[in-house]
């Protein structure tokens, strides 16, 4: 504990520290939490923490509730037995420090608002009427759009219409709006449905950069582990209406997947690397190639 030296006078905080959040060390904490959907319970008893500049993916079959868990995070759906905390306070309180990119949006060819112009309704979506430029909040707005844009590496091709992007283009500019406000957290729903396999990689690359070079806490909800296995620092895992979090290498073995579906699940090692889970119940989708042959 600091003090103040013997003789000053303690610092009393003004208006702008006092508005200034504390940044929490741990981003997210959820304490033996569970929530319902439609009556239902989605999962249970589930306990974990992200730090700052952590890089998680949130694994699972499809229905196993991960979009659920991205949704209690945004406080959009309680949690309830359980605790949660979110950058420091109750879910939902802190979401103007969060960055959000909802499961994938598809584009029409046609679209001709520009990827700048996409990138900067991150920081006025919500406003009403047109902006005047030459205004300092839009000079400084500016400059926050441009130096986003050159963090993602869509500076090149941020003026062409949206439409005329390709999946990996759009993927980058749509995690610069989520990011232009500079958050403490950023939540992906399944940012890499939909890409192919070299636009996986550079995407979760992109990512882990960000993570590392803002030291924004990273969570992402994920299909196939196997593109974004080397980047990440650790997984939560959800099935069967429970979870486990670890190490990628811990989570995803054949003892610890049986355990987590109560019934044999195996998990390969392809000679390049890839991981393969097989099994019953249904094995889990979530760690196969999507893109190659069937």
């Amino acid at each position: 504990m600091s003090h103040a030296p013997a003789g000053s006078a303690a610092h009393e905080p003004s208006e702008e520290d006092q508005a200034t959040p504390v940044r929490a060390a741990t981003a997210v904490t959820f304490e033996r939490a569970a929530t319902r959907l439609g009556g239902r319970t989605i999962w249970r008893d589930v306990s974990f923490s992200v730090a700052r500049g952590e890089f998680v993916a949130v694994l699972g079959p499809n229905g196993a509730g991960k979009s659920t868990l991205i949704k209690a995070v945004l406080g959009l759906l309680p949690v309830a037995p359980g605790s949660a905390l979110v950058l420091g306070e109750p879910p939902g309180a802190a979401n103007a420090r969060i960055g959000y990119l909802p499961q994938r949006r598809n584009f029409d060819a046609g679209t001709r608002i520009r990827g700048i112009d996409l990138v900067r309704l991150g920081l006025d979506g919500m406003r009403w009427g047109i902006p005047l430029p030459g205004l300092p909040r839009r000079r400084r707005e500016a400059k926050q759009v441009a130096e986003v844009l050159e963090l993602v590496g869509a500076a090149a091709y941020a003026r062409q219409p949206i439409g005329e992007l390709s999946g990996g283009e759009q993927q980058r500019l749509l995690i610069a709006q989520a990011l232009v406000r500079r958050p403490e957290l950023l939540l992906l729903d399944e940012p890499l449905d939909s890409l192919d396999l070299p636009n996986q990689a550079s995407i979760a690359s992109l990512v882990r950069r960000i993570c590392q070079q803002e030291q924004v806490a990273v969570l992402l909800v994920a299909h196939d582990i196997n593109p974004i296995l080397s980047y990440l620092d650790r997984v939560i895992y959800l099935a069967g209406g429970n979870a486990i979090e670890g190490r990628p290498h811990e989570v995803i073995s054949s003892e610890t997947l049986s355990r987590l579906y109560g019934a044999p699940i195996e998990v390969l090692h392809a000679s390049d690397g890839r991981l393969v889970v097989v099994g019953q119940p249904e094995a889990p989708f979530v760690h196969g190639d999507r893109h190659g042959p069937a």
